[in-house]
């Protein structure tokens, strides 16, 4: 998963994600939820130290620079429990 920026306005609301350099405005409400982690999917017990039951997830809705006219994309993003920064879990292009 590639790692990026989430910025975020004063009340920790994400204003804009920064991915491969290049810099997406929030155009929607961010969806904020928790995920149980499937450790013992890839390991028969939890590695030692991690101690990290659920995953962050926020999901949110982004147009590509501060073009109003630029199609919503909608990225679905994980906390790394290690470093605290955020993942790349999946992004879709929504297409009227």
């Amino acid at each position: 998963m590639e790692y990026v920026v989430v910025r975020t306005a004063n009340d920790g609301s994400p204003t804009a994600v920064v991915s491969n350099g290049r810099e997406w405005a929030v155009g929607a409400d961010a969806v904020r939820w928790f995920e149980r982690v499937s450790w013992w999917e890839a390991q028969r017990r939890m590695p030692k130290g991690l101690g990290r039951v659920d995953v962050e997830v926020l999901q949110v809705q982004v147009r590509l620079g501060r073009n109003p006219q630029s199609a919503l994309t909608t990225m679905v993003l994980e906390r790394d429990g290690l470093g605290g920064g955020w993942r790349l879990r999946e992004s879709v292009v929504d297409v009227a």
